[in-house]
């Protein structure tokens, strides 16, 4: 959970730019300054002088009346990615567990409500892509990854999410049911792994285990195929191979 700080100590002004820029996403990727008010509930006034700072400062591009990220807002993330040493510990490991598993593989991380992905695997074979990149925010309800995050993480923050995050309905197949959803993430408590048929994706099968020991993991690893391209029987074999490297980032990472 997020440390509590004092309002006073808190930059506003800082807090709506932020919303401006969390306002673009795959589904918005060019908004008007109108659009941009209706997503973050900031008045148009204060919107015009945030975004125009933004584009001052080079994160965003304007074009007639609508404005767009540039590439200087991954400049943000690489900060972390690059003090976690990410490129020279984590993603070799990445990439030999891909190769094992014949699967694109990604890590990620819980971040407030959400699971992010902050590392994926570069296997040109891959045969399928569901379009996951870092950077991609997941629901955790609904997806393996987010589910062992959920078996796995801080009690306390589990419980809230189970109990307060909204039921969406993404394929025919998505669980809305609370008590069923703490139940499957019981089970994965119990196993380490996480297995999630078509409730993101219709047609996915989405196999994910922890990083991280019980009660304080803040990652998962995971891969996301067409069901029907992986055997069941194959699963166990999946999840083995998936844990051991989980357990190698682990240990980079201490």
């Amino acid at each position: 959970m997020r440390d509590e700080i004092p309002l006073k100590d808190i930059s506003l002004t800082f807090m709506k730019g932020m919303s401006v820029l969390r306002a673009f996403d795959e589904t918005h990727s060019q908004l008007t300054l109108a659009e941009i008010g209706r997503l973050t509930d900031i008045e148009r006034a204060a919107v015009r002088r945030l975004v125009l700072t933004l584009v001052h400062l080079g994160y965003v591009r304007k074009d007639g009346n609508r404005y767009s990220l540039t590439p200087r807002v991954l400049v943000l993330g690489s900060g972390f990615l690059r003090g976690n040493q990410f490129g020279r510990l984590v993603q070799p490991l990445i990439e030999m567990c891909a190769r094992e598993l014949g699967y694109s593989v990604g890590l990620a991380m819980r971040d407030g409500s959400e699971v992010v992905y902050v590392a994926q695997s570069s296997q040109r074979n891959a045969r399928y892509t569901f379009g996951f990149t870092i950077g991609s925010r997941l629901p955790p309800l609904s997806t393996s990854i987010g589910r062992v995050l959920l078996a796995w993480s801080d009690p306390d923050w589990t419980r809230q999410m189970i109990e307060t995050l909204p039921l969406e309905r993404f394929t025919a197949d998505t669980v809305l049911d609370r008590a069923a959803i703490a139940a499957e993430v019981a089970q994965s408590r119990e196993s380490g792994v996480s297995v999630v048929k078509g409730e993101f994706e219709a047609g996915a099968v989405g196999i994910a285990v922890p990083v991280g020991p019980l009660g304080r993991a803040e990652m998962a690893l995971g891969l996301s195929e067409p069901a029907s391209e992986i055997d069941p029987a194959d699963y166990a074999r999946l999840a083995e191979i998936l844990q051991r490297y989980a357990s190698q980032i682990a240990a980079v990472l201490k």
